[in-house]
């Protein structure tokens, strides 16, 4: 085997499954047992109802004071609760928390494809919809091209830093300072054109006035020769939980085009934000209270 070779091999086990001691394998095996019994549970209470301990522990074939610590464990997440006048067990409100989470982002990836056509078909350039990750990366989800043939491009699972992205500093501008702050630490503010910007004070001050108008712009920042504009779109407790942009080669994105551009995308995200039952900001009242 050559070189190339072996590392290829060794960088597949890295990627996928790591080599394991005997020892390792056992304890790695356990622990995947555990959380699958544990997941058992929970779908056994989400088919039933509510069951008592005796009968989930029969059912997922556990000792029934194993089956207990695994719901006790369960419980203090809020997976799970207990009613002590029925001595049984249900699923608990963390459960519907984080179904409902996937659920929002299959009707986010919905709701928005619809508007990003219009949004395309109305502006007549590209549109994207976008979250941003715990890394500070902003992962483009879904897209509507342009006719245009020279026009943005981004794949699914596409990533861009946020300090350099349109969507990135929309969503990052309704986060606290110390969050954005929290962030920078992390991963810095890459260079990669002369707009970029580079200095906590810059971005914090573009940050400021995308909070204020409510909508973002990317003056190439991130690819010379492209601009973007774009606006968050917000959940039922009224934080961002994704963006929605339009972008395009510079000629197309000219000074006087800009605020006509930004006010339509913030109107797009408007409409998401109210076809997810999210709650639409009042832009003409903002105040800047929790964001610093």
């Amino acid at each position: 085997m050559s070189a190339l070779d072996s590392n290829s091999q060794d960088g597949k086990r890295r990627r996928g499954r790591p080599r394991l001691s005997p020892e390792e394998r056992k304890e790695s095996t356990g622990t995947v047992q555990a959380l699958e019994r544990g997941l058992q549970l929970l779908q056994l209470l989400s088919q039933s109802g509510s069951a008592s301990l005796s009968d989930l522990s029969s059912r997922v074939g556990l000792p029934a004071s194993t089956a207990y610590r695994m719901l006790v464990t369960l419980q203090k997440l809020e997976f799970v609760s207990f009613d002590e006048s029925t001595q049984e067990w249900a699923v608990g409100i963390e459960a519907f928390s984080v179904g409902n989470s996937y659920l929002n982002r299959a009707n986010l990836t919905e709701a928005s494809r619809t508007v990003m056509r219009q949004l395309m078909a109305d502006t007549g350039e590209t549109a994207n919809l976008a979250i941003l990750t715990d890394g500070g990366q902003v992962t483009f989800l879904t897209q509507v091209e342009t006719a245009h043939p020279i026009r943005a491009f981004h794949l699914p699972g596409t990533r861009s830093p946020a300090h350099s992205s349109g969507i990135g500093k929309a969503l990052l501008s309704e986060y606290a300072r110390v969050n954005v702050e929290d962030l920078i630490d992390k991963t810095g503010l890459q260079q990669f054109t002369a707009n970029t910007l580079t200095t906590p004070k810059s971005l914090f001050e573009d940050l400021e006035d995308t909070y204020t108008r409510g909508w973002a712009f990317d003056d190439e920042e991130r690819h010379v020769g492209m601009r973007c504009v774009a606006a968050a779109i917000h959940d039922n407790r009224g934080d961002a939980i994704a963006g929605i942009s339009i972008s395009g080669p510079t000629a197309r994105f000219s000074d006087d085009a800009l605020p006509l551009f930004g006010a339509r995308i913030r109107d797009a995200a408007m409409s998401v934000t109210r076809m997810i039952g999210g709650r639409v900001p009042d832009y003409k009242n903002r105040e800047r209270a929790g964001k610093d």
